[in-house]
């Protein structure tokens, strides 16, 4: 994780500094407002915009929602009833975004997001593409890119997926979703 956080996350942050050094403008607004409102970007920034800022926002998201001693290995509350009511069962959920995260082709991310009506869905992006410029709000996010896993699951991302389930902090999840 050093190494994700050290070096790729701060790849993202120089980057879409440096894209956006010629827009104060668009500097004074949120990771949040720029990718909410990806088609106001000038066109000539838009592309870095998305990469960069997508992945700058996307693993600040992924790393706030782990650490390396979660209180409970399973949501509770309402954050457990509703994944309940969308899929089934808290198993139910987790096979089902495993099975998409893991089939993401080439590099991308697998989430679990709130949709604009309301509803629960799993979703996955390429890249560094992000929910929120589609309008759904991220809960959970699993980076897939290779950087995130291959040095120690090498080409075993379905091992990977699954401790990425040991290390999810539930509560700050739960702290989204009633966000």
């Amino acid at each position: 994780m050093k190494l994700h956080y050290g070096k790729h996350h701060q790849t993202y942050v120089d980057k879409l500094n440096t894209a956006l050094a010629d827009f104060p403008e668009l500097s004074a607004l949120s990771i949040e407002e720029l990718l909410k409102n990806l088609e106001a970007v000038p066109e000539e920034v838009r592309q870095a915009v998305r990469n960069f800022g997508g992945g700058f926002y996307n693993h600040n998201f992924f790393f706030d929602i782990i650490g390396p001693k979660v209180d409970n290995l399973v949501p509770t509350g309402g954050l457990m009833e509703v994944l309940e009511k969308s899929f089934g069962s808290f198993d139910n959920f987790k096979k089902e975004f495993t099975d998409k995260t893991v089939t993401v082709f080439g590099s991308g991310w697998g989430w679990l997001v709130k949709n604009s009506d309301g509803q629960l869905a799993i979703v996955t992006s390429a890249n560094q593409d992000c929910p929120l410029s589609a309008g759904s709000k991220p809960l959970l996010a699993c980076d897939v890119w290779e950087h995130a896993y291959y040095l120690k699951y090498q080409n075993r991302r379905v091992e990977f997926v699954e401790a990425f389930f040991q290390v999810i902090d539930w509560n700050r999840v739960e702290e989204i979703y009633n966000t």
